[in-house]
């Protein structure tokens, strides 16, 4: 036993260093604000620059380059170009991730049909000092209480089942815009495809209208040389042909720029080589297969936004479930039970240890009845947000019905147009070697031969266009109509 006046000294001496290392931490603490604080740039005019961006440069050289299975003398189709891009794009894998993350999400709304078990591990040490009569006795207890823990929602009247409904229904949603990634993916590449195609198209044709322009150039020089045609003539020959080679360099640089925008598209660098098939090796439509309102049924059935619509009206639907279970009561069950050993001694007597079994079990019946009308509110915010995705069905409804009216007429107007310029060309073809035979007679001048040669280089030119324009118009109706993402064909209605 120890008189309490001996016990002071040392509460005193033990609450002076307390203080003393509270007062040592709180010291440390602006300098350690200091250290780690993100500091702000120190003018508006002038460019930040930090260790913090250094390090996030360091961050990023050090992450491996993407490798890109890519073969440069190979001859790619359309179809391995799109293959190719659903492999590296890095949107495909944007959506991807996001999707088993929604898919974990499921998980994690499931998990609530079970119990949870915890391990819990107390120990403790606990010393007091008990008065009796006029001492205290000062007493220490330790225990070490290893036990399990185990929790369980019994009932709650369809909370956690609306829970899964909307994470299913995000689910949902995530994969569809799985999908739509799919679908702006391979159009992209389409698209850049058919004005890669233009493009080389053009260019060839630029250079059979320069190898045209020069042999009309020579054909001006031998008629002078032989005294048949004059300086002028000549001159304006030579002018048509450098006219030609200025065109033709500037298809070069569009061919180029074209390339490039296809590598992007697929998700590989601007700079890389590779191969397409030729535009005269694919095939044209010439006719209209469907009529625009089986078209636009389609694109009702396929489209992902408008499926991600409904799946958002199931979501709002799950919610509100989820807010109207909060009005009814929950059953809870809750338990321990383990071991626990304990320690014990007063003053300076001998100690002892004791263990023994615990256990704790109990049933929680909770209501809320009142909550300052949170419930209400969230109620009405589901019931919002589910007319708002019914109205955003019809409004997508009219969005792509336009857009496929608008496609399909663009591609009628695309056949009509290739055909056009089909019979452009053939009639320009023959018009220029008339005129190239009626100069070598004398018949004509040379400025015919050059307005003919002209007339063919323009005919070429846009017969290229119509065709990569057609083949635009059939990919660009069949991403609105939703037909780039399905495997097999759409069954055909019945008449």
């Amino acid at each position: 036993m120890f008189p309490i006046h001996r016990m002071r000294p040392r509460a005193f001496n033990g609450t002076r260093q307390i203080l003393q290392v509270a007062s040592i931490a709180l010291m440390m603490v602006p300098a350690a604000s200091h250290c780690f604080a993100q500091s702000v740039p120190d003018s508006p005019d002038k460019v930040w620059h930090s260790k913090a961006e250094q390090s996030l440069d360091r961050e990023l050289a050090a992450r491996p380059e993407a490798k890109y299975d890519i073969d440069a003398a190979k001859v790619y189709t359309l179809a391995e170009l799109i293959d190719l891009a659903q492999r590296h794009n890095p949107e495909t894998r944007v959506t991807w991730e996001q999707a088993r993350a929604r898919a974990a999400a499921v998980g994690i709304a499931r998990a609530a049909f079970l119990p949870t078990i915890a391990a819990v591990a107390l120990a403790a040490t606990e010393r007091t000092a008990t008065l009796v009569n006029q001492y205290f006795q000062r007493q220490t207890i330790a225990v070490f209480e290893p036990t399990l823990h185990v929790e369980y929602l019994v009932f709650d009247f369809g909370g956690r089942g609306g829970a899964v409904d909307v994470a299913k229904a995000n689910l949902l949603i995530a994969n569809l815009e799985f999908n739509n990634t799919h679908r702006e993916v391979i159009f992209k590449v389409s698209s850049a495809y058919y004005r890669l195609l233009n493009a080389m198209g053009q260019r060839e044709a630029a250079e059979v209208s320069l190898k045209n322009a020069q042999t009309v150039e020579e054909d001006a020089q031998n008629r002078l040389d032989n005294g048949l045609a004059t300086r002028p003539d000549l001159l304006e020959a030579t002018a048509a042909r450098a006219q030609a080679d200025y065109d033709l360099q500037a298809t070069i640089g569009a061919e180029d720029i074209a390339r490039g925008d296809l590598a992007t598209a697929m998700g590989l660098p601007p700079e890389i080589q590779f191969k397409v098939q030729d535009i005269r090796e694919l095939s044209t439509p010439n006719a209209m297969v469907d009529s625009v309102d089986q078209e636009i049924d389609r694109a009702f059935a396929q489209r992902p936004e408008l499926m991600q619509q409904v799946a958002r009206v199931r979501s709002a639907e799950g919610t509100i479930r989820q807010a109207r279970s909060t009005y009814f009561p929950t059953l809870g069950f809750s338990g321990d039970g383990g071991e626990a050993r304990a320690y014990g001694q007063t003053n300076l007597f001998p100690g002892g240890y004791a263990e023994g079994e615990v256990w704790t079990v109990g049933l929680q019946l909770k209501w809320t009845l009142f909550d300052g009308t949170r419930r209400e509110h969230e109620i009405a915010e589901a019931k919002a947000e589910k007319r708002a995705a019914q109205a955003n069905i019809d409004a997508l409804r009219d969005q792509i019905s336009d857009e496929v009216w608008t496609a399909y007429s663009n591609m009628r107007t695309a056949l009509r147009q290739q055909q056009a310029a089909t019979a452009l060309l053939t009639a320009s073809d023959q018009s220029y070697e008339a005129a190239r035979e009626s100069y070598g007679y004398g018949v004509r001048n040379l400025l015919d031969v050059v307005s003919a040669q002209k007339t063919l280089a323009q005919a070429r030119s846009e017969e290229i266009l119509a065709r990569t324009q057609l083949l635009l118009q059939v990919a660009d109706l069949a991403f609105r109509t939703g037909d780039l993402i399905q495997v097999q064909p759409p069954p055909k209605p019945a008449p």
